[in-house]
């Protein structure tokens, strides 16, 4: 049964995707809106203390993309479902279960700008609550048949595959963009390729128009982790949520600093090692991300979302021209545009 849910108005002003995501998941704010009480409401049965450690979690209020991506799929394919919010809120499920795993990793302190479970709470409560979480979609998963599960699982797993190659990778200062954007597009874009490809997969796509889905996801997915990283090097805090130079702190390279270890000389390669093994803070942050000017090496990592998101946008032209290909087309765009 197709949703009635009204798929016209625009986003309110302050709601958790006003000013970050303006105007982009307009025409399916009321079908995010159940998602949200889906994920709020199938904690009723679970005891007060995991209530009280899931909203503190959900104080911050994420951007719901995965959500979204779910949702703008199935419209550009012909329609939401009740599956779609279902499995939309599953997506955004995982995403903040591995949030919860990812900080006690990177011993991060503050996320969406509030102190993180594992820093109030301990890295046990933190890392149990997370699998709690992934214990809920797994509940949810029942009755979304075969395909849609296997998408499901094969994108949570591609997830932890990638955030492990990331941490074998630490310090690795040979590390290759090659191999970079293959880390990444587990670790992020495997839940944005599985997103879209569910949705496009609820809403009775054939299967060409699921793979150009799936390959827009995944475009899409690189390209916010790049921009992702450049913000983790010149972001303000205020805006992203998170402290800056947190990648940095955990010898994690991007695609700026791979830049610039490739193609500076040698004695500008040596001081960009120095100023990394030494983490000095802001201070630190700032000397380098001169030195990442100056060799262009931040333009250059903008240059190559852009063209992930180009190339993502190409694979979904023959999509159809609806409201849903459109506004994957407008987030697309905005990925490289924003500031959190």
């Amino acid at each position: 049964m197709q949703s009635s849910a009204k798929t016209g108005g625009a986003l309110a002003k302050g709601s958790s995707t006003a000013g970050r995501w303006p105007g982009v998941f307009s025409v399916i704010e009321s079908e995010l809106a159940q998602v949200k009480l889906l994920i709020e409401g199938d904690l009723s049965d679970s005891s007060e203390p995991v209530r009280g450690l899931v909203a503190y979690a959900n104080a911050g209020k994420g951007k719901m993309i995965r959500p979204g991506l779910v949702l703008l799929s199935g419209l550009a394919c012909g329609g939401v479902t009740e599956n779609h919010i279902k499995t939309a809120a599953i997506f955004e499920i995982i995403h903040n279960a591995t949030l919860l795993h990812d900080d006690v990793v990177d011993e991060g302190k503050s996320r969406r700008g509030v102190p993180t479970v594992n820093s109030i709470h301990g890295n046990e409560s933190a890392v149990l609550l997370g699998d709690f979480l992934l214990g809920r979609v797994i509940r949810m998963c029942v009755g979304l048949g075969d395909r849609v599960s296997e998408i499901i699982a094969v994108a949570s797993m591609r997830t932890c595959e990638g955030e492990l190659r990331q941490i074998s990778q630490r310090g690795n200062w040979l590390l290759s963009e090659p191999e970079y954007i293959e880390i990444i597009a587990g670790k992020t874009a495997a839940l944005f390729e599985g997103a879209c490809a569910a949705g496009a997969v609820l809403a009775g796509a054939d299967e060409s128009t699921m793979q150009a889905l799936a390959s827009y996801g995944r475009n899409v997915g690189i390209a916010f982790q790049i921009t992702d990283d450049l913000l983790d090097l010149v972001g303000e805090q205020d805006k992203t949520g998170k402290p800056a130079g947190n990648d940095l702190d955990r010898d994690k390279l991007t695609l700026p600093l791979i830049h610039l270890l490739k193609t500076a000389g040698e004695a500008e390669k040596q001081k960009a090692k120095r100023i990394l093994s030494q983490q000095n803070g802001d201070s630190g942050r700032m000397e380098l991300v001169a030195r990442l000017n100056t060799c262009g090496s931040i333009e250059y990592a903008k240059r190559r979302a852009e063209e992930f998101v180009e190339q993502a946008i190409v694979t979904i032209a023959g999509v159809g021209d609806n409201r849903g290909s459109k506004s994957l087309v407008e987030a697309a765009r905005f990925i490289t545009s924003r500031t959190a």
